[in-house]
């Protein structure tokens, strides 16, 4: 009769650990670090709010300026509004008048 005797080894009983712990480290790793992780995550989202916030100021500007254009061309050019915008841009009034700074843009 022939029998088989293995002798166990210690070292065998953690090879399924150890595959186990580094697929898990690695992947854990990449969640975190990786192009598409938590910290890249939280700079796109940084970003994100950063040119949400230029836009709205853009969005403001543009809006204002529409405006001013209106005024300026609806057909009949409002002397007032021109005249207004000729003497900011120029920084020129007349002795007897008060001037009042608005930011138009």
């Amino acid at each position: 009769m022939w029998t088989k005797h293995h002798k166990e080894r210690k070292l065998g009983r953690f090879v399924l650990p150890a595959i186990t712990i580094a697929f898990v480290s690695y992947f854990s790793y990449h969640s975190i670090h990786g192009e598409l992780g938590l910290i890249a995550t939280e700079k796109f989202e940084r970003t994100r709010l950063e040119r949400v916030a230029t836009l709205e100021k853009l969005v403001t500007k543009r809006e204002a300026l529409e405006r001013q254009v209106r005024l300026l061309s609806d057909g009949s050019l409002e002397r007032d509004m021109l005249d207004e915008v000729a003497r900011y841009q120029l920084n020129v009034s007349r002795d007897d008048e008060i001037t009042i700074f608005r930011n138009y843009f």
